[in-house]
């Protein structure tokens, strides 16, 4: 029997649905020539929980313990976008004091994210140890959102008009504390990390991906920064009060794995300035526009009617959004983050769509993974940096 020496024979390899290391519940149907990827199919879907419906039968208050489920490792941009459209919407006036606190938190919370990306990227390829470092400085950082917030992970902080509550005695200084000891502990990573050489020729020309493509692909956060191309919407947009804030756009012109590394460790950095700069000229006054709390005032329900007796709760604080549509976004750790919402003069919204970064910046995996070896595929995934809780909604 004569086999023809021109045919292939390859192989189909199932990546998951079990989790590829930290990243969510994601499927990849990869096809294999030896060690070769000759093609890569992403499966989404395992984690879709119809968050885009829900938000449509909710009004805002109600729906903002929700929004942290999209993207559970960085819940207060969730959180921050959910009630930067209804603002802009309504224009309400965000106090000075309330806009601070808001980006302590946000860039806090952006740190958390990238030392979660950090360990199981280091864990990926090979390097057990940054896994457990990171635990350690993240801990902190909990620490301080608990301390704020109530909670750990998913904060419900965030209000139309404000936070829910001030920040509690003795938590500026606590901050102060924790800035000086991760800036140390940032330069003990890039000691053990950046130089090393096994790292580097695990990721440098891995996943390349140049500044044109990147745009035409619609990537964001730092798939595009490490392409070379300066947008931060931090910078871009001016919301909340960064522009008062000296910080610098982190970026490289490399565009592959190692790029995308530095990126996110020059940030963090950049982050630690904004919170330093925050708490030092945080100002005083109100944490919450107290207007926002008249907006559709229900009538208190006479005794022993219909709905005193079978409604049997308050009706949660809302106002009608106006007839409007509206795209809102801000920069979220792994890209932009942006919601599409259009008002209908009603509590709830008439649609509210989700632009995740996730999703778009998993769009790129199968060009990336193309004619590389099995072994790239983790750190090409890896390096992306996404959540499935957000990428499926």
């Amino acid at each position: 029997m004569n086999i023809s020496t021109t045919r292939k024979d390859f192989m189909i390899v199932n990546m998951g649905p079990h989790h590829p290391s930290m990243h969510g519940v994601l499927r990849l149907i990869v096809t294999l020539d030896g060690e070769d990827v000759i093609a890569c199919e992403p499966i989404l879907g395992y984690l879709h929980r119809g968050m885009e419906k829900i938000a449509e039968n909710r009004t805002i208050i109600q729906y903002l313990p929700y929004v942290t489920r999209w993207d559970y490792l960085a819940t207060m941009f969730t959180e921050a976008i959910t009630v930067n459209g209804p603002e802009q919407l309504g224009n309400i006036q965000v106090p000075k004091r309330a806009s601070y606190i808001r980006v302590i938190l946000l860039e806090l919370s952006r740190i958390a994210s990238h030392l979660l990306w950090l360990g199981p990227f280091m864990a990926d390829i090979g390097a057990q140890t940054p896994f457990f470092y990171i635990f350690r400085e993240r801990e902190l950082i909990y620490d301080l959102f608990e301390a704020a917030t109530g909670m750990r992970m998913m904060h419900n902080f965030f209000r139309i008009g404000g936070v829910a509550t001030d920040l509690p005695y003795g938590w500026v200084d606590k901050c102060y504390d924790f800035c000086d000891y991760f800036l140390i502990r940032l330069v003990e990573y890039q000691k053990l990390i950046t130089r090393n050489p096994i790292f580097l020729e695990r990721v440098e020309g891995i996943g390349v991906v140049d500044g044109k493509e990147v745009i035409n692909w619609g990537l964001s956060g730092p798939m595009l920064r490490a392409s070379g191309v300066q947008w931060d919407l931090r910078k871009v947009d001016n919301y909340e009060c960064y522009e008062e804030f000296d910080w610098e756009v982190q970026w490289q012109k490399e565009g592959d794995s190692l790029a995308r590394y530095l990126v996110r460790i020059g940030e963090m950095m950049e982050s630690i300035k904004i919170i330093q700069q925050a708490l030092e000229g945080i100002p005083g006054g109100p944490y919450e526009n107290l207007e926002i709390r008249s907006f559709d005032r229900e009538k208190e329900p006479e005794w022993n009617d219909f709905e005193y007796r079978f409604i049997s709760k308050k009706p949660s604080p809302t106002f009608e959004l106006p007839k409007q549509e509206l795209y809102v976004r801000i920069e979220a750790p792994k890209g932009e983050l942006g919601i599409f919402l259009i008002g209908d003069q009603n509590g709830f919204p008439w649609r509210w769509k989700i632009r995740p970064p996730g999703f778009i910046n998993l769009q790129i995996l199968p060009q990336l993974v193309k004619r590389m070896k099995l072994a790239d595929i983790m750190t090409i995934l890896g390096s992306i940096d996404i959540i499935m809780g957000e990428v499926d909604r």
